[in-house]
């Protein structure tokens, strides 16, 4: 007999994703709106693509992997999901991964040699992945993160099919309800009852497309939205996306109370810093060492567990009372031991030093 169950997730529309298992195979509807057949029980399946890796760790089916991108490899700092799991490195390469590769047809020989059962991908066009699918005889799912950059609830659908594909439809519900638990939190500790102004920040050396300077932030940073903080760049108007680029006059005139640097464009700002002294001195934040360093999230798609880690240490600094009782240290490894399996706060610590410190250039 066969089952039929709906999986459906509430975001800016509403996404529907169908699984139909019959026997040994199964019929789901994937993120382009593709109808593809799958093994009812895939023991074999091939990450490609930004995040695809994070979301199978997630899950707690990295046996399953058959091969991995050279880009996991190449660069093994700051992704919680690899620093977790060393021994994914000693798998195959199945390509270069990377920005490059995003929306690229894959080595076909190389991946057709590690005969994966199911392609998972990230970020392709229905049209190109039905024709890899063709060439290869392997069936092509297409996975999504949403908005780059961000955090788009889009990603639990993603979690919920790839759940269904590695059967672990419990594991991707525990998943969301952590992630979301630790958000309401977060809203929780800083919500404003009371008719208090929510502290003013801003958010700089976000990296896009490479590393950038203090200039560059979002919109849309979600450990910012999560503790109901006033962010800044908001101010700057912006053609589309959530990253805007604010010049340094701009940058003068907002005089952000509390600044935060992303831990990735951390050494440009430094040496910006050593060329314009005079130019920093003008801002508060720097007049009163308010300065302050965090982990990067954005790399290789969001680490959905480091950007919680930065919420809880910029909740401890921006509302020093409300999260008396947080250790940010100990939060992180209950957050990163949860989604990807081990506490590797440490490694991403020797990586970027503690989340929350006041940046060396004010200090």
């Amino acid at each position: 007999m066969s089952r039929r169950f709906l999986l459906i997730v509430l975001v800016p529309v509403i996404w529907l994703t169908t699984v139909t298992a019959v026997a040994h195979s199964a019929t789901l509807i994937d993120m382009t709106q593709r109808e593809v057949t799958i093994p009812g029980d895939a023991d074999r399946i091939l990450c490609l693509g930004p995040g695809t890796l994070r979301l199978i760790v997630y899950l707690q089916a990295e046996k399953k992997v058959v091969g991995v991108e050279a880009l996991e490899k190449n660069y093994p700092g700051g992704r919680p999901y690899w620093l977790a799991h060393p021994e994914l490195a000693s798998l195959p390469t199945c390509g270069p991964g990377g920005v490059a590769a995003i929306n690229q047809k894959p080595d076909l020989e190389t991946v057709l040699k590690l005969a994966p059962e199911v392609i998972l991908v990230t970020y392709m066009d229905a049209a190109l992945a039905d024709d890899v699918q063709t060439v290869l005889n392997i069936p092509v799912v297409v996975l999504s993160y949403g908005d780059f950059s961000t955090f788009d609830e889009t990603v639990y659908t993603a979690l919920r099919l790839a759940a269904a594909i590695v059967d672990r439809n419990d594991r991707a519900e525990a998943v969301i309800r952590s992630i979301e638990a630790w958000r309401a939190d977060l809203s929780r500790r800083s919500v404003n009852d009371a008719g208090e102004k929510r502290p003013k920040a801003y958010i700089g050396g976000i990296g896009f497309r490479k590393v950038q300077g203090i200039e560059s932030t979002q919109h849309n940073y979600p450990p910012l939205e999560w503790i109901n903080a006033d962010n800044l760049a908001r101010r700057m108007e912006t053609k589309a996306g959530s990253h805007v680029v604010v010049p340094k006059e701009m940058l003068l005139n907002l005089d952000p109370p509390t600044i935060f640097i992303d831990g990735g464009g951390l050494g440009l700002v430094t040496g910006d810093v050593a060329r314009k002294p005079e130019y920093y001195r003008m801002l508060t934040a720097f007049a009163k060492r308010r300065v302050f360093v965090l982990h990067p999230f954005n790399w290789y798609t969001t680490n959905i567990d480091t950007a919680l880690t930065d919420a809880y240490a910029m909740g401890k600094i921006l509302y020093p009372k409300r999260f008396a009782d947080v250790d940010p240290e100990r939060k992180a490894d209950e957050i990163y031991t949860e989604l990807v399996g081990r506490p590797v706060y440490e490694k991403m610590k020797a990586d970027y030093g503690p989340n929350g410190r006041v940046a060396p250039f004010v200090d």
